[in-house]
């Protein structure tokens, strides 16, 4: 018995190979006007409905062809083919004189070739419109898309959003795979959600061929004794609608069956679409590479192995143990136990059982969800029924593609895992903020800067209330010896490369803070903002602390300054009053009195210095504010600058981080650690 092929997806050949020869039938002889059949395909008569003889495109072809007419003598047309054009017939006593009379005959003769156009015109227009209305029938009844529910969806979308977020910091090689998980599922979501995508895979000699023949209970796929037998996949589609899944899958037409029609088998099986794989360790590499191929696009697979093969490293590291998070649409199917004697089957399918744990396959022997373990025996059908059974309750579930396409998720979403998740803490604490600030506030110098405003304040305390004769000495000491003398100066260019390199030493500090616990992508992402962040910054300082640092002019006096001013003022008023009180007396110009001027000159110079050092004490104060004051401007100074350059696009690394672990998290369905 032959398979039935597909009429939804007749192969192009196939349709050319027909119309040729519909013509050249067109022109041979056509005894009592039977209908002439090509291959397997049954005559227009024998089409079951308007729908089948619409989807068999080249149908209406070879029976506009191979359709001759015959008329009421039973003579054919063969005649006018057999020579050239004489409508006389010879033993027609009408025609034996060989005169056409007033031209009746030929009249009767163009009015039934008339008659007979007529009525091949109304035959086509019927079949143009039986065809339309197949055609809209078979629209009317286009299986729905698939629908994925709330949570697929939602986890869907934040992988979307995930490779979105990441693609500036992670390279395509790593994203590959999520983004065609992401392109598969909407390619899936697009076609027949009524149809399930099984593949039967196996070894070499497994008997997943004659296993693929048993369920559709013909023989379909090639069996025998050379290896490799099944050279291309091969369709066979339990019901209409299917044609879509399969060119996805990149089957051509000629490889398209259908099953046995029994309606029992395509009522338990309807939705099915199982497709016979090559050998997955053929030694033709392009065999394998179809597998392959295939395998990423099916919504289930059946696992074919026998008592020789399945423990064989190549299925098991290759393929069964990467996909062990496929195990709620995988079969693993012992086949050929007719071949173990007694109880050797069942030790057989315990051993394994045991394999397939350890390759991490879950096994849904108690309800559990997991993989289907069964034996059989495709050649005597021992198991069979079963495992059409089973199969028939996953197929009318219709969950296959969306738990095929969640279990692609966790798997793209645990190759990217060392990518988005350590479960260390990460982040930057105020405490590294903190010292990163006052790494830039020493290298612009600020305490520095604070304690020279506060001995510029304490000076020019001293230059308004000292004495004048303790100014004056003051002035004449600093004239006579040059200021390098006392204070050593070092070199401009020696300040700003120890000021470079304590800016260097504090971006380098705070961006190891920053990238401590984060994966090594976004660790290299952190770090790489904080050079940027550095390029300029010991400039922009310097420029920063010219402008916050110390105010033009002196510094601001307090009130009291007026009033030690003229104290000082009377003092000294009092020491050249007894001077020259004192003076006059010794050259006599005025009357001896020693007492009086004596005791203006000491009062003036006790009270001078007396004064002084009473403001001396009271400058201290503010002085002390002052320097903090100026201290704290430069310090913010340098914060705001680093904070503006460094911390700032930091903390965007890291909140770009945050935010593709929170899409992890949604995509995996759980948290991701600590941070």
């Amino acid at each position: 018995m032959t398979a039935v092929t597909d009429q939804d997806h007749t192969d192009e050949m196939d349709h050319a190979d027909h119309t040729d020869r519909a013509q050249h039938a067109d022109a041979s002889p056509v005894e009592g006007g039977s209908v002439e059949t090509f291959g397997n395909r049954p005559p227009v008569e024998d089409v079951p409905d308007a729908q089948n003889a619409a989807e068999a495109g080249d149908l209406e072809d070879v029976d506009d062809h191979a359709r001759v007419p015959a008329d009421t003598s039973g003579r054919t047309e063969s005649k006018a083919a057999a020579g050239p054009t004489n409508l006389t017939d010879p033993t027609d006593p009408e025609e034996a004189t060989g005169s056409w009379d007033d031209g009746l005959i030929a009249r009767r003769v163009n009015e039934t070739t008339a008659a007979q156009q007529a009525a091949a015109v109304e035959i086509r227009a019927s079949r143009a419109q039986a065809a339309h209305t197949a055609h809209a029938v078979q629209a009317a009844h286009v299986p729905a898309p698939l629908a994925y529910d709330g949570p697929l969806r939602s986890r869907l979308d934040a992988l979307r959003e995930l490779v979105g977020l990441s693609r500036t910091r992670l390279d395509s090689g790593t994203l590959a795979e999520a983004g065609r998980v992401l392109d598969e599922a909407a390619a899936r979501r697009r076609l027949s959600g009524q149809h399930t995508v099984v593949a039967i895979a196996g070894a070499t000699g497994s008997g997943k061929s004659q296993l693929f023949n048993a369920l559709a209970g013909v023989p379909i796929s090639e069996t025998g004794v050379r290896r490799p037998t099944t050279a291309a996949p091969i369709a066979c589609s339990w019901s209409d609608g299917a044609a879509t899944l399969i060119d996805r899958i990149g089957i051509p037409g000629r490889l398209r069956r259908r099953p046995l029609q029994s309606a029992e088998m395509e009522a338990q099986l309807r939705g099915l679409v199982l497709i016979d794989l090559p050998d997955h360790d053929s030694a033709a590499v392009a065999h394998r590479e179809q597998v392959d191929r295939v395998l990423a696009l099916v919504d289930a697979v059946i696992w074919v192995v026998d008592p020789e093969k399945y423990a064989d490293a190549i299925l098991h590291e290759r393929y069964l143990r990467p996909m062990a998070g496929h195990a709620e649409v995988m079969f693993v199917v012992l086949n050929q136990i007719d071949r173990l004697p007694g109880e050797a089957a069942d030790q057989v399918l315990d051993d394994l059982r045991r394999l397939l744990d350890e390759d991490g396959i879950a096994l849904g022997e108690y309800g559990e969800p997991g993989a289907t373990v069964l034996s059989l025996s495709a050649l005597t059908g021992d198991g069979i029924p079963e495992l059409r059974e089973v199969l028939g309750q996953f197929v009318a579930d219709r969950g296959a593609a969306a738990r095929r396409i969640s279990a692609d998720v966790d798997a793209a979403a645990w190759r990217l895992r060392p990518v988005y998740a350590t479960g260390r803490r990460t982040g930057l604490s105020e405490e590294a903020r903190d010292e990163f600030a006052a790494r830039l506030a020493d290298s612009v110098g600020a305490t520095a800067a604070g304690e020279a405003a506060e001995r510029a304040w304490l000076r020019n305390a001293n230059r308004a209330c000292g004495t004048p004769w303790l100014r004056l000495w003051r002035w004449y000491n600093d004239r006579r010896e040059p200021t390098t003398g006392r204070l050593p100066i070092r070199a401009q260019a020696d300040e700003e490369a120890t000021a470079r390199q304590r800016v260097e030493q504090a971006v380098r500090t705070v961006a190891d803070r920053a990238s401590g616990g984060l994966p090594t992508p976004w660790a290299q992402a952190v770090r790489e903002a904080a050079v940027r962040g550095s390029q300029g910054l010991p400039e922009a300082l310097d420029e920063l602390a010219a402008r916050a640092g110390l105010p033009v002019g002196r510094p601001p006096r307090p009130g009291w300054w007026p009033a030690a001013v003229l104290a000082q003022a009377s003092m000294t008023i009092l020491q050249v009053v007894g001077g020259i009180w004192l003076l006059g007396q010794i050259i006599g110009f005025m009357a001896p009195n020693l007492g009086v001027p004596v005791l203006l000159m000491v009062a003036g110079i006790i009270g001078g210095p007396l004064v002084e050092w009473s403001c001396r004490m009271a400058a201290r104060g503010p002085a002390r504010r002052y320097g903090l004051d100026a201290e704290r401007r430069l310090r913010e100074a340098a914060a705001g600058c680093g904070r503006a350059r460094v911390l700032d696009p930091l903390a965007a690394e890291l909140l770009r981080y945050r935010e593709v672990r929170e899409q992890y998290a949604r995509v995996t369905g759980a948290g991701v650690g600590a941070g």
